[in-house]
């Protein structure tokens, strides 16, 4: 018998300001490179995440994963401790890590990963804008 795989998907927001800088760059590099991301006094995005959890439906519950457990592992994880922070400043996390995108989406991916079970695919999607977006891991 084949398995059946399904992906269920939460939604979550949060707001966060950073700014895109290398340390070991000139400011002009860094300008050169980032342009208006490299405000040194930063700048914030309206993030939305989408979390995408694929696995077997569970033949008593009927679910994939509980969202409502879901939802408190991204409201714990990700919203606690990103939102209304500056990336840069206000977290352990950003603090030698140039916060772009893909370095946002792969945090918030280990964290989320971390509490669930490993038999779930997960795969992580962040707007930083309407027309900007990643996703990880990805396949090839």
């Amino acid at each position: 018998m084949s398995r059946e795989l399904v992906s269920v998907f939460r939604k979550a927001h949060f707001n966060a300001a950073h700014r895109l800088h290398v340390p070991s760059w000139s400011e002009a590099e860094n300008t050169r490179i980032f342009d208006k991301c490299n405000n040194p006094h930063f700048h914030g995005h309206n993030y939305e995440l989408v979390v995408k959890i694929t696995g077997e439906v569970d033949t008593i519950t009927g679910f994939v994963i509980d969202l409502k457990i879901l939802n408190e592992i991204i409201q714990q994880e990700i919203i606690a401790r990103f939102d209304h922070r500056n990336l840069n400043l206000d977290t352990q996390e950003f603090k030698t890590l140039n916060p772009t995108a893909e370095n946002i989406a792969i945090v918030i991916y280990r964290l989320i990963r971390a509490k669930i079970d490993r038999s779930l695919d997960l795969q992580i999607r962040l707007y930083e804008t309407e027309r900007n977006f990643v996703e990880y891991p990805v396949s090839r």
